[in-house]
Protein backbone atom coordinates (compact mmCIF):
# COMPACT_ATOMS: atom_id res chain seq x y z
CA UNK A 1 0.00 0.00 0.00
CA UNK A 2 2.66 2.62 0.88
CA UNK A 3 4.52 1.88 -2.36
CA UNK A 4 1.31 2.06 -4.39
CA UNK A 5 0.49 5.45 -2.87
CA UNK A 6 3.94 6.77 -3.79
CA UNK A 7 3.54 5.50 -7.35
CA UNK A 8 0.07 7.06 -7.58
CA UNK A 9 1.49 10.44 -6.52
CA UNK A 10 4.41 10.15 -8.94
CA UNK A 11 2.13 9.18 -11.83
CA UNK A 12 -0.12 12.12 -10.97
CA UNK A 13 2.94 14.40 -11.16
CA UNK A 14 3.97 12.77 -14.43
CA UNK A 15 0.55 13.43 -15.94
CA UNK A 16 0.76 16.99 -14.63
CA UNK A 17 4.09 17.57 -16.37
CA UNK A 18 2.85 15.91 -19.54
CA UNK A 19 0.18 18.58 -19.80
CA UNK A 20 2.57 21.34 -18.78
CA UNK A 21 4.61 20.47 -21.87
CA UNK A 22 1.56 19.90 -24.06
CA UNK A 23 -0.13 23.20 -23.24
CA UNK A 24 2.93 25.42 -23.68
CA UNK A 25 1.98 26.27 -27.27
CA UNK A 26 -1.76 26.94 -26.60
CA UNK A 27 -0.78 29.18 -23.66
CA UNK A 28 1.72 31.03 -25.85
CA UNK A 29 -0.42 30.94 -29.03
CA UNK A 30 -1.19 34.65 -29.12
CA UNK A 31 2.42 35.62 -28.29
CA UNK A 32 3.77 33.21 -30.91
CA UNK A 33 1.32 34.50 -33.52
CA UNK A 34 2.44 38.07 -32.84
CA UNK A 35 6.13 37.20 -32.73
CA UNK A 36 6.12 35.12 -35.94
CA UNK A 37 3.25 36.99 -37.69
CA UNK A 38 0.87 34.01 -38.01
CA UNK A 39 -2.83 34.23 -38.82
CA UNK A 40 -5.51 31.95 -37.33
CA UNK A 41 -5.12 29.28 -40.02
CA UNK A 42 -1.37 29.12 -39.47
CA UNK A 43 -1.88 28.95 -35.71
CA UNK A 44 -4.38 26.14 -36.32
CA UNK A 45 -1.76 24.22 -38.32
CA UNK A 46 0.76 24.47 -35.48
CA UNK A 47 -1.80 23.57 -32.80
CA UNK A 48 -3.20 20.62 -34.75
CA UNK A 49 0.20 19.21 -35.79
CA UNK A 50 0.65 17.83 -32.26
CA UNK A 51 -2.19 15.40 -32.84
CA UNK A 52 -0.76 14.05 -36.10
CA UNK A 53 2.21 12.77 -34.13
CA UNK A 54 0.09 11.87 -31.13
CA UNK A 55 -2.00 9.40 -33.10
CA UNK A 56 0.96 7.44 -34.53
CA UNK A 57 2.42 6.01 -31.31
CA UNK A 58 -0.73 5.20 -29.33
CA UNK A 59 -1.18 1.59 -30.39
CA UNK A 60 2.47 0.58 -30.44
CA UNK A 61 3.03 2.35 -27.12
CA UNK A 62 0.15 0.47 -25.52
CA UNK A 63 1.30 -2.87 -26.91
CA UNK A 64 4.92 -2.44 -25.77
CA UNK A 65 3.66 -1.43 -22.33
CA UNK A 66 1.51 -4.57 -22.14
CA UNK A 67 4.67 -6.59 -22.85
CA UNK A 68 7.54 -4.91 -20.96
CA UNK A 69 5.80 -2.71 -18.36
CA UNK A 70 4.19 0.69 -18.62
CA UNK A 71 6.58 2.40 -16.19
CA UNK A 72 9.58 1.90 -18.50
CA UNK A 73 7.77 3.36 -21.49
CA UNK A 74 6.54 6.33 -19.44
CA UNK A 75 10.03 7.29 -18.30
CA UNK A 76 11.65 6.92 -21.71
CA UNK A 77 9.06 9.12 -23.39
CA UNK A 78 9.14 11.72 -20.59
CA UNK A 79 12.91 12.07 -20.91
CA UNK A 80 12.61 12.74 -24.62
CA UNK A 81 9.76 15.27 -24.48
CA UNK A 82 11.44 17.09 -21.60
CA UNK A 83 14.60 17.65 -23.68
CA UNK A 84 12.53 18.67 -26.71
CA UNK A 85 10.60 21.27 -24.71
CA UNK A 86 13.80 22.84 -23.38
CA UNK A 87 15.45 22.91 -26.83
CA UNK A 88 12.47 24.33 -28.79
CA UNK A 89 12.98 28.07 -28.04
CA UNK A 90 16.74 27.69 -28.51
CA UNK A 91 16.35 26.16 -31.95
CA UNK A 92 13.98 28.89 -33.18
CA UNK A 93 17.04 31.18 -33.32
CA UNK A 94 18.83 28.98 -35.87
CA UNK A 95 16.03 28.82 -38.45
CA UNK A 96 13.96 31.38 -40.34
CA UNK A 97 11.22 28.90 -41.30
CA UNK A 98 9.47 29.26 -37.95
CA UNK A 99 6.10 27.89 -39.06
CA UNK A 100 7.70 24.72 -40.45
CA UNK A 101 9.95 24.29 -37.43
CA UNK A 102 7.19 24.76 -34.83
CA UNK A 103 4.90 22.44 -36.79
CA UNK A 104 7.59 19.73 -36.84
CA UNK A 105 8.39 20.32 -33.17
CA UNK A 106 4.76 19.87 -32.17
CA UNK A 107 4.50 16.78 -34.38
CA UNK A 108 7.50 15.23 -32.59
CA UNK A 109 6.04 16.20 -29.22
CA UNK A 110 2.89 14.33 -30.18
CA UNK A 111 4.91 11.24 -31.14
CA UNK A 112 6.65 11.21 -27.76
CA UNK A 113 3.57 11.89 -25.64
CA UNK A 114 1.35 9.48 -27.58
CA UNK A 115 2.58 6.49 -25.59
CA UNK A 116 1.80 7.97 -22.16
CA UNK A 117 -1.89 7.22 -21.56
CA UNK A 118 -1.89 3.78 -23.23
CA UNK A 119 1.10 2.93 -21.00
CA UNK A 120 -0.77 4.26 -17.99
CA UNK A 121 -3.89 2.21 -18.87
CA UNK A 122 -1.73 -0.90 -19.25
CA UNK A 123 0.03 -0.31 -15.93
CA UNK A 124 -3.17 0.32 -13.95
CA UNK A 125 -5.10 -2.56 -15.55
CA UNK A 126 -2.41 -4.98 -14.40
CA UNK A 127 -1.83 -3.50 -10.95
CA UNK A 128 -5.19 -2.17 -9.73
CA UNK A 129 -8.34 -4.06 -8.72
CA UNK A 130 -11.60 -3.33 -10.56
CA UNK A 131 -13.28 -1.87 -7.47
CA UNK A 132 -10.46 0.70 -7.14
CA UNK A 133 -9.81 1.52 -10.80
CA UNK A 134 -12.06 4.54 -11.15
CA UNK A 135 -10.65 6.40 -8.16
CA UNK A 136 -7.02 5.50 -9.00
CA UNK A 137 -7.39 6.53 -12.63
CA UNK A 138 -9.29 9.68 -11.67
CA UNK A 139 -6.58 10.59 -9.16
CA UNK A 140 -3.80 10.13 -11.69
CA UNK A 141 -6.00 11.78 -14.33
CA UNK A 142 -6.28 14.95 -12.25
CA UNK A 143 -2.71 15.52 -13.31
CA UNK A 144 -4.03 16.69 -16.68
CA UNK A 145 -6.07 19.44 -15.01
CA UNK A 146 -3.38 20.15 -12.42
CA UNK A 147 -0.77 20.45 -15.17
CA UNK A 148 -2.94 22.78 -17.21
CA UNK A 149 -3.56 24.74 -14.00
CA UNK A 150 0.17 25.00 -13.20
CA UNK A 151 1.18 26.04 -16.70
CA UNK A 152 -1.87 28.30 -16.94
CA UNK A 153 -0.93 30.17 -13.78
CA UNK A 154 2.87 30.07 -13.76
CA UNK A 155 3.04 30.09 -17.55
CA UNK A 156 0.86 33.20 -17.84
CA UNK A 157 3.07 35.03 -15.34
CA UNK A 158 6.27 33.87 -17.01
CA UNK A 159 4.83 34.89 -20.38
CA UNK A 160 4.13 38.41 -19.11
CA UNK A 161 7.42 38.78 -17.24
CA UNK A 162 10.04 36.98 -19.35
CA UNK A 163 8.47 36.11 -22.71
CA UNK A 164 7.22 32.89 -24.30
CA UNK A 165 10.62 31.16 -24.21
CA UNK A 166 10.56 31.00 -20.40
CA UNK A 167 7.35 28.91 -20.46
CA UNK A 168 9.14 26.20 -22.46
CA UNK A 169 12.19 26.20 -20.18
CA UNK A 170 10.01 25.96 -17.07
CA UNK A 171 8.02 22.98 -18.35
CA UNK A 172 10.92 21.05 -19.85
CA UNK A 173 13.24 21.33 -16.85
CA UNK A 174 10.53 20.23 -14.40
CA UNK A 175 9.86 17.15 -16.56
CA UNK A 176 13.54 16.17 -16.54
CA UNK A 177 13.65 16.63 -12.76
CA UNK A 178 10.63 14.29 -12.37
CA UNK A 179 12.29 11.61 -14.50
CA UNK A 180 15.47 11.83 -12.44
CA UNK A 181 13.63 11.54 -9.11
CA UNK A 182 11.49 8.62 -10.30
CA UNK A 183 14.48 6.69 -11.61
CA UNK A 184 16.57 7.38 -8.51
CA UNK A 185 14.04 6.69 -5.78
CA UNK A 186 11.41 4.30 -7.20
CA UNK A 187 13.23 2.01 -9.62
CA UNK A 188 16.21 -0.27 -9.13
CA UNK A 189 19.09 -0.49 -11.61
CA UNK A 190 17.76 -3.79 -12.97
CA UNK A 191 14.36 -2.22 -13.62
CA UNK A 192 15.95 0.64 -15.53
CA UNK A 193 17.77 -1.66 -17.95
CA UNK A 194 15.76 -2.76 -20.98
CA UNK A 195 17.64 -5.40 -22.99
CA UNK A 196 17.31 -5.03 -26.76
CA UNK A 197 15.88 -8.54 -27.20
CA UNK A 198 13.30 -7.78 -24.50
CA UNK A 199 12.27 -4.60 -26.31
CA UNK A 200 12.03 -6.41 -29.65
CA UNK A 201 9.87 -9.03 -28.02
CA UNK A 202 7.58 -6.22 -26.91
CA UNK A 203 7.45 -4.78 -30.42
CA UNK A 204 6.29 -8.05 -31.96
CA UNK A 205 2.77 -9.38 -31.61
CA UNK A 206 3.08 -13.07 -30.83
CA UNK A 207 1.00 -15.51 -32.82
CA UNK A 208 0.55 -17.49 -29.64
CA UNK A 209 -1.06 -14.63 -27.78
CA UNK A 210 -4.09 -15.61 -25.74
CA UNK A 211 -6.03 -12.57 -26.90
CA UNK A 212 -8.54 -13.44 -29.68
CA UNK A 213 -8.02 -10.28 -31.75
CA UNK A 214 -10.48 -11.04 -34.54
CA UNK A 215 -13.26 -11.89 -32.10
CA UNK A 216 -12.35 -8.93 -29.92
CA UNK A 217 -12.88 -6.36 -32.67
CA UNK A 218 -16.18 -7.96 -33.64
CA UNK A 219 -17.64 -7.04 -30.24
CA UNK A 220 -20.01 -4.07 -30.20
CA UNK A 221 -18.91 -2.94 -26.69
CA UNK A 222 -15.31 -2.61 -27.92
CA UNK A 223 -16.35 -0.31 -30.77
CA UNK A 224 -18.74 1.58 -28.50
CA UNK A 225 -15.98 2.52 -26.06
CA UNK A 226 -13.57 3.31 -28.92
CA UNK A 227 -16.06 5.66 -30.60
CA UNK A 228 -16.89 7.33 -27.29
CA UNK A 229 -13.22 7.68 -26.45
CA UNK A 230 -12.26 9.25 -29.77
CA UNK A 231 -15.20 11.67 -29.48
CA UNK A 232 -14.37 12.86 -25.97
CA UNK A 233 -10.62 13.01 -26.66
CA UNK A 234 -11.04 15.14 -29.77
CA UNK A 235 -13.41 17.61 -28.09
CA UNK A 236 -11.15 17.89 -25.06
CA UNK A 237 -8.20 18.61 -27.37
CA UNK A 238 -10.25 21.26 -29.16
CA UNK A 239 -11.12 23.09 -25.93
CA UNK A 240 -7.59 22.69 -24.61
CA UNK A 241 -6.13 24.22 -27.77
CA UNK A 242 -8.54 27.13 -28.30
CA UNK A 243 -9.91 28.23 -24.91
CA UNK A 244 -6.94 30.52 -24.12
CA UNK A 245 -7.35 32.28 -27.48
CA UNK A 246 -11.13 32.50 -27.02
CA UNK A 247 -10.79 34.34 -23.71
CA UNK A 248 -7.93 36.52 -24.92
CA UNK A 249 -9.86 37.75 -27.96
CA UNK A 250 -13.38 37.84 -26.53
CA UNK A 251 -12.34 39.50 -23.27
CA UNK A 252 -9.07 41.34 -24.10
CA UNK A 253 -8.94 43.13 -20.75
CA UNK A 254 -9.07 39.90 -18.74
CA UNK A 255 -6.03 38.47 -16.99
CA UNK A 256 -4.53 35.33 -18.48
CA UNK A 257 -3.94 33.69 -15.11
CA UNK A 258 -7.70 33.81 -14.41
CA UNK A 259 -9.03 32.01 -17.48
CA UNK A 260 -5.98 29.73 -17.70
CA UNK A 261 -6.31 28.67 -14.05
CA UNK A 262 -9.92 28.68 -12.78
CA UNK A 263 -11.45 26.02 -15.12
CA UNK A 264 -8.64 23.56 -14.38
CA UNK A 265 -8.73 24.35 -10.67
CA UNK A 266 -12.40 23.32 -10.65
CA UNK A 267 -11.61 20.16 -12.63
CA UNK A 268 -9.33 18.69 -9.95
CA UNK A 269 -11.97 18.12 -7.22
CA UNK A 270 -14.58 17.06 -9.79
CA UNK A 271 -12.23 14.38 -11.12
CA UNK A 272 -11.50 13.04 -7.64
CA UNK A 273 -15.19 13.16 -6.73
CA UNK A 274 -16.22 11.25 -9.87
CA UNK A 275 -13.74 8.46 -9.10
CA UNK A 276 -14.79 8.23 -5.46
CA UNK A 277 -18.49 8.25 -6.37
CA UNK A 278 -18.07 5.61 -9.09
CA UNK A 279 -16.16 3.13 -6.89
CA UNK A 280 -18.52 3.77 -3.96
CA UNK A 281 -21.63 3.03 -6.03
CA UNK A 282 -20.07 -0.14 -7.49
CA UNK A 283 -19.11 -1.34 -4.00
CA UNK A 284 -22.72 -0.67 -2.93
CA UNK A 285 -23.89 -3.24 -5.47
CA UNK A 286 -24.81 -1.21 -8.54
CA UNK A 287 -23.90 -2.81 -11.86
CA UNK A 288 -20.61 -1.59 -13.23
CA UNK A 289 -21.94 -0.70 -16.68
CA UNK A 290 -24.78 1.33 -15.15
CA UNK A 291 -22.28 3.48 -13.28
CA UNK A 292 -19.97 3.78 -16.29
CA UNK A 293 -22.85 5.07 -18.45
CA UNK A 294 -24.08 7.43 -15.73
CA UNK A 295 -20.61 8.96 -15.47
CA UNK A 296 -20.40 9.29 -19.25
CA UNK A 297 -23.75 11.12 -19.45
CA UNK A 298 -22.30 13.75 -17.15
CA UNK A 299 -18.86 13.76 -18.80
CA UNK A 300 -20.08 14.08 -22.39
CA UNK A 301 -23.69 15.25 -22.18
CA UNK A 302 -23.95 17.75 -19.36
CA UNK A 303 -20.50 19.21 -20.08
CA UNK A 304 -21.55 19.90 -23.69
CA UNK A 305 -24.54 21.93 -22.50
CA UNK A 306 -22.19 24.27 -20.65
CA UNK A 307 -19.92 24.45 -23.71
CA UNK A 308 -22.90 25.64 -25.75
CA UNK A 309 -23.67 28.26 -23.10
CA UNK A 310 -20.07 29.45 -23.28
CA UNK A 311 -20.50 30.41 -26.92
CA UNK A 312 -23.62 32.48 -26.17
CA UNK A 313 -22.46 34.64 -23.27
CA UNK A 314 -20.88 38.09 -23.42
CA UNK A 315 -20.13 38.24 -19.69
CA UNK A 316 -16.61 37.34 -18.57
CA UNK A 317 -17.81 36.03 -15.20
CA UNK A 318 -20.44 33.81 -16.81
CA UNK A 319 -17.89 32.63 -19.38
CA UNK A 320 -15.54 31.54 -16.58
CA UNK A 321 -18.40 29.69 -14.86
CA UNK A 322 -19.48 27.91 -18.06
CA UNK A 323 -15.91 27.03 -19.05
CA UNK A 324 -15.19 25.72 -15.55
CA UNK A 325 -18.36 23.60 -15.54
CA UNK A 326 -17.66 22.20 -19.01
CA UNK A 327 -14.02 21.35 -18.33
CA UNK A 328 -14.76 20.12 -14.81
CA UNK A 329 -17.59 17.79 -15.79
CA UNK A 330 -15.51 16.32 -18.62
CA UNK A 331 -13.39 14.67 -15.92
CA UNK A 332 -16.30 12.27 -15.27
CA UNK A 333 -15.07 10.54 -18.44
CA UNK A 334 -12.24 9.12 -16.29
CA UNK A 335 -14.82 7.04 -14.42
CA UNK A 336 -16.74 6.19 -17.60
CA UNK A 337 -15.07 5.14 -20.82
CA UNK A 338 -11.47 5.52 -19.59
CA UNK A 339 -11.80 2.63 -17.12
CA UNK A 340 -14.34 0.76 -19.25
CA UNK A 341 -11.45 -0.31 -21.50
CA UNK A 342 -9.91 -1.99 -18.45
CA UNK A 343 -13.25 -3.64 -17.65
CA UNK A 344 -13.54 -5.13 -21.13
CA UNK A 345 -9.97 -6.26 -21.78
CA UNK A 346 -7.45 -5.96 -18.92
CA UNK A 347 -4.95 -8.22 -20.71
CA UNK A 348 -4.57 -5.75 -23.60
CA UNK A 349 -5.96 -2.52 -22.12
CA UNK A 350 -2.93 -0.53 -23.22
CA UNK A 351 -3.29 -1.49 -26.86
CA UNK A 352 -7.06 -0.94 -26.94
CA UNK A 353 -6.72 2.40 -25.17
CA UNK A 354 -4.16 3.27 -27.82
CA UNK A 355 -6.63 2.42 -30.59
CA UNK A 356 -9.24 4.74 -29.10
CA UNK A 357 -6.76 7.52 -28.46
CA UNK A 358 -5.41 7.17 -32.00
CA UNK A 359 -8.90 7.81 -33.32
CA UNK A 360 -9.26 10.68 -30.87
CA UNK A 361 -5.99 12.23 -32.01
CA UNK A 362 -6.93 11.91 -35.69
CA UNK A 363 -10.31 13.47 -35.05
CA UNK A 364 -8.55 16.02 -32.82
CA UNK A 365 -6.42 17.12 -35.79
CA UNK A 366 -9.56 17.69 -37.82
CA UNK A 367 -11.50 19.41 -35.03
CA UNK A 368 -8.65 21.70 -33.91
CA UNK A 369 -7.92 22.81 -37.46
CA UNK A 370 -11.63 23.03 -38.32
CA UNK A 371 -12.16 25.23 -35.26
CA UNK A 372 -9.50 27.65 -36.51
CA UNK A 373 -11.04 27.61 -39.98
CA UNK A 374 -14.54 28.27 -38.60
CA UNK A 375 -13.32 31.18 -36.48
CA UNK A 376 -11.41 32.70 -39.40
CA UNK A 377 -14.32 32.22 -41.81
CA UNK A 378 -17.33 33.13 -39.65
CA UNK A 379 -15.68 35.48 -37.17
CA UNK A 380 -17.71 33.80 -34.43
CA UNK A 381 -16.83 31.30 -31.69
CA UNK A 382 -20.35 29.85 -31.49
CA UNK A 383 -19.67 27.36 -34.28
CA UNK A 384 -16.67 25.96 -32.37
CA UNK A 385 -18.75 25.10 -29.31
CA UNK A 386 -21.51 23.68 -31.53
CA UNK A 387 -18.86 21.41 -33.04
CA UNK A 388 -17.76 20.25 -29.58
CA UNK A 389 -21.34 19.43 -28.55
CA UNK A 390 -22.12 17.57 -31.78
CA UNK A 391 -19.04 15.32 -31.61
CA UNK A 392 -19.62 14.58 -27.92
CA UNK A 393 -23.24 13.60 -28.63
CA UNK A 394 -22.20 11.01 -31.22
CA UNK A 395 -19.80 9.29 -28.81
CA UNK A 396 -22.27 9.37 -25.94
CA UNK A 397 -25.06 7.81 -27.99
CA UNK A 398 -22.79 4.99 -29.15
CA UNK A 399 -21.72 4.17 -25.61
CA UNK A 400 -25.25 4.32 -24.16
CA UNK A 401 -26.57 1.99 -26.86
CA UNK A 402 -23.80 -0.63 -27.02
CA UNK A 403 -21.55 -0.18 -23.97
CA UNK A 404 -20.98 -3.11 -21.59
CA UNK A 405 -18.63 -3.96 -18.73
CA UNK A 406 -18.31 -7.71 -19.27
CA UNK A 407 -14.81 -9.02 -19.97
CA UNK A 408 -14.36 -9.91 -23.64
CA UNK A 409 -10.62 -10.62 -23.94
CA UNK A 410 -10.84 -14.28 -22.91
CA UNK A 411 -12.72 -17.30 -24.17
CA UNK A 412 -14.24 -17.85 -20.74
CA UNK A 413 -17.93 -17.20 -20.14
CA UNK A 414 -19.03 -13.68 -19.42
CA UNK A 415 -18.97 -12.64 -15.81
CA UNK A 416 -21.98 -10.51 -14.93
CA UNK A 417 -20.65 -7.30 -13.47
Amino acid sequence: RPESRVWTVMLLLGTCLLYCARVTVPICAVALSTHFDWDKKQSGIVLSSFFWGYCLTQIIGGHISDQIGGEKVLLLSASAWGFLTVLTPLLTHVTSAHLVFMTCSRFLMGLLQGVYFPSLASLLSQKVRESERAFTYSTVGTGSQFGTLVIGGAGSLLLDWYGWESVFYFSGLLTLLWVYCTCKYLLSENELIIPIDYLMRGLSISKQTKVPWKQLFKKAPIWAVIIAQLSTASTFFTLLSWLPTFFKETFPESKGWVFNVVPWLVAIPTSLFSGFLSDHLINQGYKTITIRKFMQVIGSGVSSIFALCLGQTSSFCKAIVFASASVGLQTFNHSGISVNVQDLAPSCAGLLFGVGNTGGALLGVICVYLAGYLIETTGSWISVFNLVAAVNSIGLCAFLMFGEAQRVDTDSAYMDL
